[in-house]
């Protein structure tokens, strides 16, 4: 990165975190929960997780007409935004990077990710992109490629790896078990990315990155997926549909720890964005999440034959 560019960054970093002036924030993808609820801790003060400093101001609606979960969904999110927070909904990605200094791809639809992002990138705007990712480790790949080049930072992850499971953790472990909810949508190529994406960022927050090979079984009610770090620890993903709750269990010898249930915070997770967007530090390594996307494309690619183990490409 040219000088003068890295310096103009961090001048603009230093101005947010002295509270200069809020660091004005877009949404691209009106079409989940996600968006309400992140908008509300960054433009209420009176919001449990406010974080001062920094104001969503515009947004993109988005939205992909052959997935329910986002048509039936996108309209409401962003008139309650625009209603309640006053953000300004606008009708293209090029005028929300012209408003904004950050922004949040918040669309459900992983599949429009990366044409999304290479605007965004294109305008050299930092971003958080919420899960997941991509619908394609090839896709995930090209973001990180495009990000890399043009020098702009980004990372990506789930609420779930905030969530307090900080009494299962030790270098002790030799392996640990996740669940939670695995329902499928039939648009993305990679099952787990969906919604499966929440338990392996769980998995990955207790292992870290290092997995040599994934095996994945299914059945109509649940997927379990086991990977082999190259230190021999074993982590498992088990997926249950329609839906279940969060928990985590490591082995320690003949010790189990147990932490259960899991909540999802919100709060923790736009703490982390809001001092990604002040740094431009991700708090997740970009290598690690495209490590996680390669975990995904090996169960899947396990999956598809029937359940052999598979290499992490």
């Amino acid at each position: 990165m040219p000088n003068f560019l890295k310096s103009g960054l961090l001048l603009l970093f230093c101005a947010v975190y002295a509270g200069a002036a809020d660091f004005r924030l877009g949404i691209i993808g009106t079409d989940t929960s996600h968006v309400p609820a992140f908008t509300k801790e960054f433009n209420d003060p009176a919001a449990t997780g406010f974080v001062p400093g920094f104001r969503v101001v515009a947004a993109y609606k988005g939205g992909s007409p052959d997935l329910p979960d986002s048509a039936t969904r996108v309209d409401g999110f962003a008139n309650e935004i625009r209603d309640k927070y006053g953000v300004q909904l606008v009708p293209d990605i090029a005028t929300l990077c012209a408003m904004v200094d950050g922004v949040l791809l918040e669309s459900v639809d992983g599949r429009v990710h990366l044409e999304q992002a290479r605007q965004v990138i294109a305008a050299h705007k930092p971003l958080f992109i919420d899960k997941p990712l991509a619908s394609t480790l090839a896709d995930a790949r090209e973001i990180a490629r495009l990000a890399r080049e043009a020098n702009v930072p980004w990372f990506t992850t789930s609420s779930l790896r905030y969530s307090d499971f900080s009494s299962v953790k030790s270098p002790d472990n030799t392996g640990v078990s996740v669940w939670g909810p695995g329902p499928l949508e039939e648009h993305h190529q990679l099952s787990l990315s969906w919604y499966g994406i929440h338990a392996i960022e769980m998995l990955y927050a207790m292992l870290g990155p290092g997995c040599l090979t994934v095996t994945q079984t299914s059945s109509p009610d649940s997927d379990v997926v086991v990977g082999v770090w190259k230190d021999g620890r074993v982590g498992e993903a088990r997926l249950s549909r329609p839906y279940s709750d969060y928990g985590v269990v490591a082995f320690r010898g003949r010790n189990v720890v147990v932490a259960h249930p899991l909540k999802v915070d919100y709060a923790a997770l736009d703490a982390r964005i809001a001092e990604f967007f002040r740094t431009g530090v991700p708090p997740v390594p970009n290598q690690e999440t495209l490590e996680i996307f390669a975990f995904m494309d090996a169960a899947q690619r396990s999956k598809d034959s029937g359940g052999k183990p598979v290499n992490l490409q």
